[in-house]
């Protein structure tokens, strides 16, 4: 979580969302990304998704079920749905998103019974350091 965190960090300070994640092959990082959603001028341009594509492309393969992604903030639904088809092994983050969390908050796409792969997830992770990155990049904007 303390390289999600640090790209969370990054985001903030060049005035995205703080919001970063990154990929990790057991102990080994394998990207790691943050969010660009400004930068880019796409409001696709999300951490997670962005993570999830970086490390498709570098491992050279189409899953990552052998991947942990660690995430400052809980997925949203489009996060959740590239997580769910690259069929990311594991989901870990930080902070609870209550309007648009897809980890349990609002809905759980990650571990709905229908679909043809489970994500384990674990939440909460560092979530008073993420939710406060949060918290202070919003309060500073207004």
């Amino acid at each position: 979580m303390a390289v999600a965190l640090e790209e969370a960090r990054r985001a903030a300070s060049s005035g995205e969302v703080p919001v970063g994640a990154a990929v990790l092959r057991g102990d080994t990082v394998v990207v790691c990304a943050h969010n660009e959603s400004v930068t880019r001028r796409d409001p696709t341009a999300h951490a997670e998704l962005l993570a999830v594509q970086q490390a498709l492309a570098r491992l050279q393969t189409d899953r990552l079920n052998d991947c942990t992604l660690y995430v400052t903030l809980e997925p949203c639904a489009q996060c959740a749905g590239a997580i769910v088809l690259a069929k990311v092994g594991r989901v870990v983050f930080g902070a609870y998103d209550p309007k648009a969390g897809m980890a349990g908050s609002v809905g759980d796409l990650l571990r709905h019974q229908g679909l043809n792969h489970g994500v384990e997830v674990i939440g909460g992770v560092e979530e008073e350091e993420c939710g406060r990155l949060l918290r202070d990049f919003f309060r500073d904007l207004r």
